[in-house]
């Protein structure tokens, strides 16, 4: 029998409890095994009865409870992962201090596998000194204290201290459970500009021509390196209205003019920059300002023009820098040539990587059913020192913390420590 991962879902007593219930629907689903410990002030918000129904087990929030089975260390124990939504201020003081006086706390204290805190406070109680403090603690213990997102608060409050999307707290669980490695806080002082999705060329107001990308690659990366400490700018093409990842300042464009301007904003004062995003090759020569009709003769043809390519041009723009340590990371999508030299995936993306100059260059073969529009990824990562790496198939999230190690360990090659 195929072994459930077993997660400890706490939640904590803040207005966001009530999302906790979709983190607990997405992980079940997903096939986890999921004990929902909830504190008493949590229940104050979702009855211990919803908990239990959609988690299909028992809900307590003392040490007494069950006392034969030693819940408040064998929670602990047994679990893959103890996951906090929402995890408030008094939580983040306990689990620093190392106070246990409920059954979630004592899971705390005893849990020997990741765990991921995601606060969820207003603003002034995020910037504390003491908050700040005590989620420093936890990061030094190896705890992964999730980045909140900004948006509307409790009442008329707007600010930092929103809790992230449930899809994205799921991604990151999912992520740490496949390798409880992948969140280290190693890009911390770094400014990394990562671009997705695909770009849209108008026709006329109605039509473009465009491409099946997602952005949900894209995102991945923006949202790993978030987490991992890096001050994130995400240029962002059309997506399949994906959630902005948590601590990601969001930039939106359209066509490939814009994100050109707008990644070369931004990559001017970036450490490193990720272009992830599907750029159009081209665009119409002539874009027509009333829909075009279909009439009896054959329509004219649509004449093409190339776009700037965005990625040599970064390339050429660092190496009118000093003493640039930046770091550029391509994407290449490849279906092999398909013609009479018979150029494979790889053999294409060897040659894109030595006519772009980028540093690294992650490969997908992609067709129907890979890479596009998809929630899994594979491919290679190929180095301009002439290193190729397999990127086994697994989520996007997984493929994006082998960018960022790959980023990492090449900034220790090149002298740069990091952060």
């Amino acid at each position: 029998m195929t072994h459930r991962p077993r997660v400890v879902l706490g939640v904590g007593g803040g207005i966001a409890a009530y999302k906790a219930c979709e983190v607990l629907r997405g992980l079940t689903e997903s096939g986890h095994d999921v004990r929902v410990v909830p504190t008493e002030a949590a229940l104050r918000f979702v009855g211990a009865a919803t908990f239990e129904a959609l988690s299909g087990n028992r809900v307590h929030t003392g040490v007494f409870a069950d006392v034969p089975e030693v819940p408040h260390v064998r929670l602990g124990q047994e679990a893959d992962l103890v996951l906090v939504v929402p995890t408030t201020a008094d939580l983040l003081a306990k689990a620093a201090h190392g106070l246990a006086d409920d059954l979630l706390t004592n899971t705390l204290l005893t849990a020997r596998c990741p765990v991921l805190l995601v606060p969820a406070m207003h603003t002034e109680m995020w910037e504390h000194a003491a908050t700040r403090a005590n989620v420093a603690t936890l990061r030094s213990r190896g705890t992964v204290v999730v980045e909140p997102a900004s948006g509307r608060l409790t009442g008329k409050d707007t600010g930092k201290g929103r809790l992230p999307a449930p899809a994205e707290i799921v991604d990151l669980a999912r992520l740490l459970l496949a390798r409880p490695d992948a969140l280290p806080r190693d890009l911390e002082g770094l400014h990394v500009v990562v671009s997705a999705g695909g770009t849209r060329e108008p026709l006329d107001p109605v039509r473009w021509l465009g491409n099946r990308s997602s952005g949900k690659q894209g995102y991945a990366l923006a949202r790993t390196a978030a987490q991992r400490g890096a001050r994130v700018t995400l240029v962002s093409a059309h997506t399949q209205a994906l959630p902005e990842p948590a601590g990601v300042e969001v930039v939106h464009v359209g066509t490939a003019a814009q994100l050109r301007e707008a990644v070369h904003l931004a990559a001017e004062s970036a450490d490193v920059v990720v272009m992830a995003a599907a750029v159009a090759d081209f665009r119409p020569v002539d874009r027509a300002d009333f829909k075009i009709k279909k009439s009896d003769r054959d329509p004219d043809p649509i004449a093409l023009t190339r776009n700037p390519d965005v990625l040599a041009e970064l390339v050429e723009t660092r190496r009118g820098v000093a003493g640039s340590r930046q770091v550029i990371v391509g994407f290449a999508a490849e279906t092999g040539s398909g013609g009479p030299d018979g150029a494979d995936v790889l053999d294409l993306a060897r040659a894109k990587l030595a006519r772009k100059g980028c540093d690294l260059l992650v490969v997908n073969a992609v067709g129907e059913g890979k890479a596009f529009e998809t929630e899994d990824n594979a491919g290679w990562l190929l180095g301009a020192d002439g290193t190729e790496s397999p990127i086994e198939l697994g989520s996007k999230a997984k493929l994006a913390t082998e960018v960022w190690d790959a980023v990492g360990h090449l900034r220790l090659r090149c002298g740069d420590a990091p952060g």
